[in-house]
Formats: C-alpha cells, sequence, structure tokens
C-alpha cells in the first residue's frame, strides 16, 4: 500500500471538504483516515490516503492537489508516510 500524508490548512469556508475528496475520487485516492478541526475560523485537515488504485504519479497528484488548494484559498501538501514519518521522528 501506498500511504500519503495530506493536510490542509487555511481560513474557512464552504466546500473545503468536498473539494478535495470530489478530486480524491476522481482520482481512485482512498481515505484511510481523516482528521479535520476548525480553530478561531481557520480550517486544519490531516487526510492518510492510500494512492495504490490511482494512474497519476505522486508528484502529478501532488501539484494538482496544490492547485485545488489555490482555487478554494487554502494551502494543500502531499508527503509519502516514510518521509514524514522521519520528520516527525523524535
Amino acid at each position: 500500500m501506498t500511504k500519503t500524508i495530506i493536510t490542509v490548512v487555511g481560513k474557512d469556508t464552504v466546500g473545503i471538504i468536498a473539494k478535495v475528496c470530489t478530486y480524491l475520487a476522481n482520482n481512485k485516492i482512498n481515505i484511510l483516515d481523516i482528521s479535520q478541526t476548525i480553530v478561531s475560523g481557520y480550517f486544519n485537515m490531516m487526510m492518510i490516503v492510500d494512492m495504490n488504485q490511482t494512474d497519476k504519479p505522486f508528484n502529478d497528484c501532488a501539484k494538482e492537489l496544490e492547485q485545488v488548494g489555490e482555487e478554494i484559498g487554502v494551502k494543500i501538501t502531499c508527503q509519502h508516510e516514510d518521509i514524514f514519518e522521519m520528520m516527525h521522528r523524535v
């Protein structure tokens, strides 16, 4: 399984989750886990997804999700699970 960590951060607005999830569904990317909060009007979401079924390379998906974020006014980043774990190792 090719797990990827997707983070979405920005000013809260209607449709953020819908837009991100629509992109994922259209590209056969399965959501394994999701957590989202809103603090003082700021939206924060972290997703763990499985990218095994998508036909697109990781870098293409990451770039396209970044563009989706720009369209809706949030910052979207993607990281391979192993890189994310190394960055957050104590």
